[in-house]
């Protein structure tokens, strides 16, 4: 009998557990994420839209993710006339957990959007209908930009010429279709400082091109910010596995025997008009570094980032840039 009541009441904990397990989940899935929209009314001026289009284009680089890039060729130019359109896949092949396609961001997709939308999703996470957006979009960054810089974008966006694209919408894998509720959150935004703080302002243009999403190692869903910049990120490619360098001024292994011209060179010998991307064999090594789109970015910029890379803590650690498949 008392074996009996002891089952009867284990099941009844059992029962009680799933109800309200379910009920959670429910909550998370219905009422979660709980960003409200901020008032926003963006102006859209030529300042704002020529400001945008940089930002764009050269800096927080959304047209990396939301055109098609021709991996024929090194570092994987955008192919001329579908900038916006979206359509580039992050699936489980790369490492993400579950099938993600980057939507188009022109007015035929956008238009709809209220700007009050557009600075949420772009700044917490949380697009239309509160559906939030899994962060292979570094809103997390761009939530601690400076608002004019995040309405110029906006201002931007809404100029592109409309490109008609039917993106499906995401396939997220268990638990992550419940964890992605849980991410958003209000961005924190603040003041670009002065270029003449050069350390500061470099790190404001650090954080808005996401240079630590890609030089930090990534396991099990988190950056190791501990290992900042250190490099060591993976990236799954066709062709084999691409390693993220260390990007520390350490002098055997990071960019501790640069000099500040060779850091802008670097990127500037990439501009397409004056070399045109190489081709790439399959199986060769390539990296989606969007060297193209940054060798657009304004020198002063570039000498900023570097003013403020080199006032980081140097780590020795050395990195094997690309494993071949072959």
């Amino acid at each position: 009998m008392k074996k009996r009541r002891y089952l009867r009441w284990i099941f009844s904990v059992l029962v009680i557990l799933v109800i309200a397990v379910s009920v959670l989940l429910v909550y998370v899935r219905q009422f979660l994420p709980d960003v409200s929209l901020k008032e926003v009314t963006v102006e859209v001026t030529p300042e704002r839209v020529e400001r945008g289009r940089y930002l764009a284009n050269h800096v927080m680089v959304c047209m990396d993710c939301h055109s098609t890039r021709d991996w024929t060729k090194f570092a994987g130019p955008l192919v001329p006339g579908t900038e916006g359109k979206g359509g580039e896949r992050f699936d489980q092949t790369v490492g993400m957990p579950g099938v993600f396609i980057s939507p188009n961001i022109t007015p035929f997709h956008l238009k709809d959007w209220s700007d009050a939308e557009l600075y949420r999703v772009i700044t917490s996470g949380v697009g239309k209908d509160n559906k939030p957006v899994f962060p292979v979009m570094p809103y997390q960054n761009y939530g601690k930009m400076d608002d004019e810089d995040i309405y110029s974008v906006i201002a931007y966006l809404r100029t592109l010429p409309e490109k008609e694209s039917k993106i499906p919408e995401p396939q997220v894998d268990f638990p992550m279709n419940f964890i992605l509720h849980l991410i958003p959150a209000e961005g924190q935004p603040a003041p670009v400082p002065p270029k003449s703080d050069v350390v500061n302002y470099g790190k404001y243009m650090v954080n808005a091109a996401a240079c630590m999403d890609c030089h930090t190692p990534f396991e099990k869903g988190q950056l190791l910010t501990d290992q900042a910049f250190t490099g060591g990120r993976e990236f799954v490619t066709p062709g084999g596995v691409l390693v993220s360098p260390n990007i520390t001024p350490d002098k055997q292994s990071g960019i501790g025997n640069w000099t500040k011209d060779m850091f802008i060179s670097r990127f500037k010998s990439f501009d397409p008009k004056v070399n045109e991307p190489h081709e790439v064999s399959e199986g060769a090594f390539n990296t989606i570094m969007p060297w193209t789109m940054y060798a657009g970015m304004d020198s002063t910029d570039l000498e900023a980032i570097y003013a403020y890379l080199v006032t980081l803590q140097p780590v020795e650690k050395q990195i094997v840039k690309f494993i071949s498949k072959n």
